[in-house]
């Protein structure tokens, strides 16, 4: 974890002016084509939610914008972005938040996120949670497909931790496309940044 110097930060001024306000969160929604990581995902018998959590989460991780989070009065710079996810609870309609360190094998990842999310009981375990944002926020919506989504936020300008979400895929053609949505701090990142982590996702998606 690195401190980020703000009086020598190239991004200091966009931080600045998107810090002082009151909801400086923006949101975009596109579709990714997943034809191909599908037909990976079911040929090596793995979950698709959690192998998407996998893909997203080490794109991220390339992207230095994506790992600044803000701490008060202080910028930091993580090292290494880990998964949280929600999950469905066994035999009920309500959720959970899972946490899985990220490691570099999609399939042990994906084996590994089962099986924590498994063993978790409880809603969240509050533990585990405190003080950590080198995390990117996770859940999805596989009942429908969408054009556009929001999450709940406080609301509160040190909020920085980017949250993604999918929904339902569907076929358009010959391709299947997933609808997916990120919300992002306006003080850490601009669309240009999300652009870059779409076309590196979208490359990875591909090339499985």
């Amino acid at each position: 974890m690195e401190y980020i110097d703000l009086d020598h930060w190239p991004r200091k001024e966009h931080f600045d002016f998107f810090y002082k306000m009151d909801y400086p969160q923006f949101n975009v929604s596109m579709n990714l084509d997943v034809t191909h990581f599908l037909d990976f995902v079911k040929k090596e018998r793995i979950s698709f939610y959690y192998a998407m959590i996998f893909a997203s989460t080490d794109t991220a991780n390339q992207l230095v914008n994506f790992r600044y989070r803000i701490r008060g009065d202080q910028v930091i710079l993580h090292d290494k972005l880990n998964a949280s996810f929600t999950d469905v609870m066994k035999d009920s309609e309500l959720f959970k938040m899972v946490m899985v360190d990220m490691n570099d094998d999609i399939i042990a990842f994906t084996h590994q996120a089962q099986e924590k999310s498994e063993q978790q009981k409880e809603f969240i375990i509050y533990e585990n949670a405190e003080e950590r944002d080198d995390l990117i926020y996770f859940t999805c919506a596989p009942w429908f497909s969408f054009t556009q989504l929001t999450h709940p936020i406080a609301l509160s300008r040190e909020d920085s931790v980017p949250k993604i979400s999918w929904g339902k895929y569907f076929r358009e053609g010959e391709k299947v496309l997933l609808p997916f949505s990120i919300q992002a701090n306006h003080a850490l990142m601009d669309g240009v940044h999300v652009g870059k982590y779409i076309e590196k996702l979208q490359t990875y998606l591909n090339s499985l």
